[in-house]
């Protein structure tokens, strides 16, 4: 008999599963007292987008989603392939802004970009790292970082001497270079994940090594940026933008449209200085795999990549600096990504440069005039953040439960100072009663593990976990790997191409070391 979860303030065993099913009407329940909700702006916004980007049983199949990103994902390189004849046969005089050649824009262009990351690739460039995604020779489920360093790595061609020049930065993994057997692929799969109700979003496993390579320059040009005022590592710039945007009206925000997949492999070359291009164009993957077919790809490269984020933030600052220069336009410019925010009065210059450029740009995430700005997650009006929570699916377990109620929270919290706004007090007290009392307290309102109460903290639910076995060797690599660039005695090792820490040790036979991956949650004693 399937047992279901039901509305408890009683005590629970320290054994509780989690995964249990909450009752089956709460989803539906959900929405509907959401729209009963007292009209206002804020409501009225939360409304329209919360089932947004919900995916059930009775929203469109996930094959049909799945066909849609790649029907959309091939328009993306149709338009690519047009872009990149447009940009290599474009006049030189060609006025691509009033009194601006194209010649003159490209000069400007360059001369930011190569501002900002120099001529030459430094030498640590080549340093990236593992994530813990799936690769072309790893699933999700074996992807641990430690675990790609031996063992098969795929690889495409034209990076096969980058990985051998990185070798020589890298002594300790150099020495066990015969543990690692490389396979040559000619470049990444795709695979989609849900975006919205309608479609899914087009992502791409890259090859390992060139994923490890491509970091190295992602990380690169995060650093660069970040000297220039761009911070990849912080949202909070452009939402506060935004905000001000919002309020006065002098900022604009824009949004494009499969910007990463636009990114046109003429436009790299176009404004990349050329050592700087030569390396990234051996590192990308130039075929992508669909259901076995290969695809020669217009675009550079993909959401997947390790540099593609970094790079197209440096295409669009670059971008929208050349054309404030040229055109006179004073004020703050700001990337994150695709999110672009610029003085208002250079938003229409702009947004005609990126078309050009091969770029579409989202007219209903992009905005200009009024008193609306969006930005990096932020939503504002005049001022007043009135950022809507998504759900996303089907509320079906605890931990779903919780992650709803503290959403409500975060969106309902008045002036700052924890109180909730009492429109919403009612249907977060009505979750709140599903949630076990010995799950209320704590302060983290992005936790899916325990309900933010104004009350001391008790238990939480921590993640089950089962054992993954990963080469001892592995784990050494990778923790030398993170640990190679940290500077302060407290760090207490600095491993980069001066040190053979990895080369001094005898290592003794394979072992098999312990890593985890997540799975049922139970309460934590």
């Amino acid at each position: 008999m399937r047992r279901t979860l039901q509305r408890t303030s009683g005590r629970i065993p320290s054994s509780y599963d989690a995964n249990l099913p909450v009752p089956e009407h709460l989803t539906h329940e959900l929405f509907q007292r959401i729209e009963k909700l007292p009209d206002c702006p804020k409501v009225r916004y939360l409304k329209e987008q919360v089932k947004s980007k919900f995916v059930s049983s009775d929203t469109d199949p996930a094959s049909v989603r799945r066909q849609r990103a790649i029907n959309k994902w091939l328009a993306v390189e149709r338009d690519n392939e047009a872009t990149n004849v447009r940009l290599l046969m474009l006049n030189g005089d060609y006025n691509i802004l009033p009194r601006v050649t194209w010649d003159r824009f490209l000069t400007v262009c360059r001369d930011v970009v190569c501002d900002v990351i120099g001529e030459v690739p430094p030498e640590d460039t080549l340093i990236g790292a593992f994530s813990g995604g799936a690769s072309t020779s790893r699933s999700r489920a074996s992807s641990h970082p430690a675990g790609k360093y031996l063992g098969q790595a795929d690889i495409t061609p034209a990076a096969l001497d980058w990985f051998e020049l990185s070798l020589e930065s890298i002594p300790a993994w150099a020495s066990f270079k015969d543990d690692v057997s490389i396979n040559v692929v000619p470049g990444n799969v795709l695979f989609t994940v849900p975006k919205n109700t309608e479609i899914d979003r087009v992502a791409a496993k890259e090859p390992d090594l060139n994923m490890f390579l491509q970091k190295g320059v992602g990380d690169s040009f995060r650093r660069s940026l970040k000297r220039r005022g761009i911070d990849l590592n912080d949202q909070s710039k452009n939402r506060e933008l935004a905000r001000l945007g919002s309020l006065s009206g002098s900022l604009a925000t824009l949004d494009l449209s499969s910007a990463s997949d636009s990114v046109s492999c003429s436009l790299v070359e176009l404004l990349l200085p050329p050592l700087w291009f030569s390396l990234l164009n051996s590192l990308r993957s130039p075929v992508t795999m669909i259901d076995g077919e290969e695809h020669s790809n217009e675009m550079f490269s993909s959401m997947g990549n390790g540099f593609t984020f970094e790079l197209e933030s440096l295409l669009f600052y670059s971008i929208a600096r050349s054309c404030a220069y040229l055109t006179g336009t004073s004020g703050v410019i700001s990337v994150y990504g695709d999110d672009i925010i610029v003085p208002h009065t250079l938003a229409e210059d702009l947004m005609w440069v990126l078309s050009v450029l091969g770029f579409s740009v989202n007219p209903e995430k992009s905005f200009w005039t009024g008193s609306f700005r969006e930005s990096c997650g932020g939503h504002y009006d005049s001022g007043y953040d009135i950022t809507p929570f998504y759900v996303r699916k089907p509320l079906s377990r605890l931990t779903d439960v919780i992650h709803v109620a503290n959403a409500i929270r975060r969106w309902s919290i008045v002036g700052g100072i924890g109180v909730l706004d009492p429109t919403m007090l009612p249907i977060w007290e009505w979750l709140k009663g599903f949630v076990p009392e010995q799950l209320w307290g704590g302060h983290e309102l992005e936790s899916i593990t325990q309900l933010v109460v104004p009350c001391e903290p008790r238990r939480r639910l921590i993640a089950k976990t089962r054992t993954r076995q990963v080469e001892a060797r592995g784990g050494y690599l990778h923790w030398l790997n993170t640990t190679w660039a940290r500077g302060s005695a407290s760090d207490h090792i600095v491993t980069s191409e001066l040190t053979h820490v990895g080369t001094q040790y005898r290592m003794r036979p394979a072992r098999k070391s312990s890593c985890h991956s997540i799975t049922p949650f139970h309460i934590e004693v």
